[in-house]
């Protein structure tokens, strides 16, 4: 069995008056890649930077190799977490602009005073790694591509060894193609057995690296670790339950009404059709059923779905979700239809 080099137990975490963390619970193996997943608000950045100590615990434990070092029994500062061989690589990146590629590396490297400090091998293994580092060696870091950015703070972060990488969604807003090499620049640094705990929103990028997952929702762990099938299946139930529960319930809205006498393409300048003419009903309205037009699903439900399909990360099947629903919808009005 793996050892656990990095734990949370019952973490809480407050920032100002806000609540965010509710008892966040989970492991991160030595060793492996840990994948944090979730929607967007559901706490894994706060995550990331309560392991950091840069919003400290309020209760609950973190601790690394065995040690405290975050919560309750004891807080250390940033500075101190960082020295323990912890990198971390925010969301935002946090590369210097206006300094060259070269100036961003030899400031991450704490025990290099010039480049020619900088371990030799190790460097040559992140020009390996990401090869347009050493293209770009002298341009100013604000000129370089998205993804060029997002592959020089992750070689900031590991210019030195580090036991444990902390890295915020690297895929964000990153093109496709862009995000395929960063996927492969990442799995050869898979196969040095660097421990890395990474958030993400990407399944793809997410089952491409991950070994172990935990999935976030509200400041809590949803599902605790396991393998990423596990989750995804789990992941499928949620989402058919949720569609079971719009059929139990109706699932049904009104659509905003046409404005008082506006006539509509179908009806012209105020012409009523033969099916309204002299009041008689149509078949849809026929003993208090509602119109066809009236029919929709019911958009928190509907939202609920595609968050849920928005976790996973699965492109086709969160397109899919609102034909899904539209035909649950369907099957509704029949159902009033026949009654």
């Amino acid at each position: 069995m793996t050892t656990a080099l990095l734990e949370l137990t019952g973490v809480h975490t407050h920032i100002g008056s806000y609540h965010i963390l509710h008892g966040v619970d989970f492991a991160v193996a030595a060793g492996e890649v840990t994948m944090l997943l979730g929607r967007n608000g559901a706490g894994k950045t706060t995550t990331l930077r309560t392991i950091m100590g840069l919003w400290p615990a309020s209760s609950g434990s973190v601790a690394f190799d065995g040690a405290p070092i975050g919560g309750s029994p004891v807080q250390l500062g940033t500075p101190d977490i960082a020295r323990l061989g912890i990198g971390y690589v925010p969301e935002n990146m946090g590369i210097f602009a206006d300094l060259s590629v070269r100036e961003n590396l030899l400031l991450a490297a704490r025990k290099a005073r010039t480049v020619a400090d900088i371990d030799t091998v190790r460097l040559e293994w992140l020009f390996g790694l990401f090869p347009a580092l050493k293209k770009f060696w002298l341009h100013p870091a604000g000129k370089l591509s998205g993804g060029q950015k997002q592959m020089l703070a992750i070689a900031r972060a590991m210019v030195e060894e580090q036991r444990l990488l902390l890295i915020d969604e690297p895929s964000k807003g990153l093109a496709p193609a862009i995000v395929q090499n960063l996927i492969a620049a990442l799995r050869e640094l898979k196969r040095s057995r660097t421990t890395v705990l990474m958030v993400e929103q990407n399944f793809g990028v997410a089952s491409a690296l991950g070994d172990q997952v935990a999935v976030m929702d509200d400041g809590r762990v949803s599902f605790g670790r396991g393998v990423l099938a596990d989750v995804s299946s789990k992941l499928v139930d949620q989402f058919a339950a949720c569609l079971a529960e719009e059929i139990r319930s109706g699932g049904v809205a009104p659509e905003p009404a046409t404005a008082a006498g506006a006539p509509t393409a179908a009806t012209g300048a105020g012409a009523p059709t033969a099916a309204t003419a002299a009041g008689a009903p149509t078949a849809s309205t026929a003993a208090g059923a509602p119109a066809a037009s009236a029919i929709r699903t019911s958009p928190p439900r509907q939202a609920e779905a595609i968050n849920l399909l928005d976790t996973a990360g699965a492109p086709v099947l969160k397109r899919l979700a609102p034909v899904l629903l539209a035909l649950v919808a369907f099957v509704l009005l029949l159902r009033r239809l026949r009654k």
